[in-house]
């Protein structure tokens, strides 16, 4: 598995321990910044990210601000990213388990280091039950299609 990474400067420390807890279960990761705690704007990185899923370069990715609400803003503006804001285990598996969530979003100031491995470890281990919930995900790529994939708003 290939995991494409971001963060803004208020994600920056919890991007660098995730990246590492990636790395020890042997998994490549492209880490699309940012570099440092310099202040760097959410939507640059997270747009970064959420591009490339959405042209199917990556399966999945993982973004991080201080409260992962922007991120999650600009990465579900693109077509087939299923960004879920996580705060607990239950809210991870159920991203997956559910809504085939491609994007884990976590708030940097919110969350601690270990918890986060925690949520990333369910994550990354949940699979997608399909069913019903396959169903919705069609009527989501509807309204995608729909609309554009963009609003005015």
């Amino acid at each position: 598995m290939k995991i494409l990474l971001g963060s803004d400067h208020a994600g920056f420390e919890l991007k660098e321990n995730l990246r590492k807890y990636l790395k020890e279960r042997n998994v490549e990761v492209e880490d699309l910044g940012v570099e440092s705690e310099t202040p760097g704007d959410y939507p640059d990185i997270g747009s970064a990210v959420a591009e490339k899923i959405s042209r199917g370069e990556y399966e999945r990715g993982i973004l991080i601000c201080g409260s992962g609400i922007g991120m999650s803003i600009v990465a579900n503006r693109f077509s087939g990213v299923r960004a879920a804001l996580c705060h607990d285990l239950y809210t991870a598996r159920m991203s997956r388990e559910h809504n085939d969530a491609n994007v884990l979003v976590l708030g940097g100031r919110l969350i601690a280091k270990g918890l986060a491995r925690e949520i990333l470890k369910v994550w990354l281990e949940s699979e997608f039950q399909g069913g019903n919930h396959q169903r919705r995900l069609g009527k989501i790529k509807s309204i995608e299609r729909r609309i554009g994939g963009e609003s005015e708003k």
